[in-house]
């Protein structure tokens, strides 16, 4: 009866041991200690390193800006404003920006012979009187203005006429003089800020020739 007890206990015992041992030593067999399904937990120091990707190691250099020569010019004098407004409707797609002004300033209109001025016009009339008898006509008694009570003896576009002119009134014994006729016209400008002024030809659309250009500063 003894030993049907002890080989019961022994057989018992040996048992249990063998469930201690398979059900308590997971990690020796390779069995996972975490539910199936969740990520073990690692230590920074057990995870293998990432080798850097080119992209994220080296930044793509940002597009290089296209190269402007931006060029600031004047265009001009035009006749009239008419004139300017046209010459900016057929630029304005080849510009950046545009302004149109207009400027004073002092014209040539020719040549002036005449005689000194009168004190008065009875004096002025005294003086026309002794050119016609030298024979010389083609005179004019100005009767108002900045040169009231003067005689005028010709206006003249070209010098040459108007020198010939005093030559004949001085050598029949008259004091006369020349003067440049001066006058106050507007002038019509149009400035320009131009992106690409290697390519720009405003000739090829503005063909008045007494139009010009030069640089000028940029607005």
């Amino acid at each position: 009866m003894f030993l049907r007890l002890l080989f019961v206990f022994l057989m018992t015992l040996n048992i249990a041991v063998g469930a201690w041992l398979l059900l308590g030593q997971n990690d020796a067999l390779g069995r996972s200690a975490t539910d199936p399904g969740v990520p073990e937990l690692q230590l920074l120091s057990e995870q293998a390193p990432v080798a850097p990707s080119a992209t994220a190691s080296v930044p793509a250099a940002a597009p290089a800006a296209p190269s402007e020569s931006y060029a600031c010019m004047t265009l001009g004098p035009f006749a009239t404003p008419q004139d300017m407004r046209t010459a900016r409707s057929a630029l304005a797609r080849q510009t950046v920006r545009e302004r149109a002004r207009q400027e004073q300033t002092t014209e040539l209109r020719g040549w002036w012979v005449h005689l000194p001025t009168s004190g008065s016009r009875a004096q002025a009339l005294a003086e026309a009187r002794k050119l016609e008898a030298k024979h010389i006509t083609d005179y004019f008694v100005v009767g108002s203005g900045d040169q009231q009570n003067t005689v005028s003896l010709g206006l003249f576009k070209d010098p040459a006429n108007a020198h010939n002119r005093l030559d004949q009134v001085v050598a029949a014994g008259f004091p006369a003089k020349l003067t440049q006729r001066t006058e106050q016209v507007p002038q019509y400008w149009l400035d320009l800020v131009v992106a690409d002024s290697v390519h720009f030809n405003w000739r090829s659309r503005i063909r008045d020739p007494s139009v010009g250009s030069h640089s000028s500063g940029c607005f």
